[in-house]
């Protein structure tokens, strides 16, 4: 078990959304996370103490956190002093790289010496199946994006929050290193032999009660040409019997991808829909879920009725206004 709580290691990130594996911690579970230790050059800040490695180790803090998610996944020369400097001063490491820590000579010979674990959430820990696509017991919901990065993970999180206060069965449902960094639990999909995707979903959501929702945590995006495949494999995989659009309404091209426009929110619908219904026939769109982080109050309540007025579903900011009415929607599924 990674041991907690936690300093968040933010590197130099570029952008704010370059921690999004620290800003799904602080948000989510805020009791573990003690505080931040930025590089310099870092353009992200959770709004935690910055803290020296010794300062943080004085506060209680049992492991850095990789809360990084580059493009690559990979450990940088300039990250490196400060992990080694790390294990030194007494702390575990845990990361969702790609780039696994384990693999790096220096850091695994620095923990040997110094007693210390590395851990790898992006591993996979089961030997899972290949897909077969029968039909489950029980219900599964899957937030699909214009793009990566859009609030897929948060919609998931709202919903189940919203649906156990509510006395719903509901579970969450990780796909992703922040995700499990969260949970606990759940599958790195993206880690996963492409052969085996769709089954590890499968997986992941097994027969339940009829009642019961599996909210799963989306990846990627259908239009995102880097990531489009592990999309895919969660919408087959999971046999969604509710889809939720995810956007991001500021962006002016798919992350990473400066000549790549994000679709509108119909094409999203209308692709992912048919898609679904591979699997699962019965298949609906049932709401549209924006991330208005970069919006006022007042833009962010304009932005969500101008689409729900276009698309005629229930539009809303799960993290910022509730998730609500999203999961009213699927009360009539």
């Amino acid at each position: 078990m990674i041991k907690t709580p936690y300093l968040l290691f933010l590197g130099d990130a570029p952008d704010p959304l370059a921690a999004k594996v620290a800003q799904g911690i602080k948000d989510w579970r805020p009791d573990f996370a003690i505080g931040q230790l930025r590089m310099e050059g870092c353009r992200a800040d959770m709004g935690l103490p910055d803290m020296t490695l010794a300062e943080a180790r004085e506060a209680g803090a049992q492991t850095l956190v990789i809360g990084v998610a580059n493009r690559g996944g990979v450990i940088s020369a300039a990250w490196k002093k400060v992990l080694v400097a790390a294990l030194e001063e007494g702390f575990d490491l845990a990361s969702g790289l790609h780039n696994l820590l384990r693999d790096e000579p220096d850091l695994k010979a620095v923990a040997e010496a110094c007693g210390r674990s590395l851990h790898d959430v992006r591993i996979p820990s089961v030997k899972y199946p290949i897909a077969n696509g029968v039909r489950r017991s029980g219900k599964r919901c899957l937030a699909v994006g214009t793009d990566c990065s859009v609030g897929k993970m948060y919609t998931a999180l709202c919903m189940e929050r919203d649906m156990i206060a509510r006395g719903m069965k509901a579970s969450f449902r990780a796909t992703g290193q922040t995700g499990i960094l969260i949970t606990g639990d759940g599958v790195p999909l993206d880690a996963v032999i492409a052969d085996f995707m769709a089954g590890s979903v499968e997986w992941l959501t097994p027969d339940n009660d009829p009642d019961h929702w599996d909210l799963i945590e989306g990846q990627g995006s259908l239009f995102h040409v880097s990531y489009s495949g592990v999309t895919l494999a969660l919408i087959h995989g999971g046999q969604p019997d509710a889809l939720i659009l995810s956007h991001e309404p500021t962006r002016a091209h798919m992350r990473g991808l400066p000549d790549y426009k994000l679709p509108s929110l119909e094409t999203l619908r209308d692709t992912a829909l048919a898609l679904a219904r591979v699997a699962n026939p019965a298949c609906q769109v049932v709401g549209v879920s924006v991330n208005t982080a970069a919006l006022s109050d007042e833009e962010a309540r304009a932005c969500c009725a101008g689409i729900e007025a276009r698309i005629g579903l229930p539009t809303v900011d799960p993290f910022r206004h509730g998730a609500g009415r999203l999961v009213d929607a699927l009360a009539e599924v």
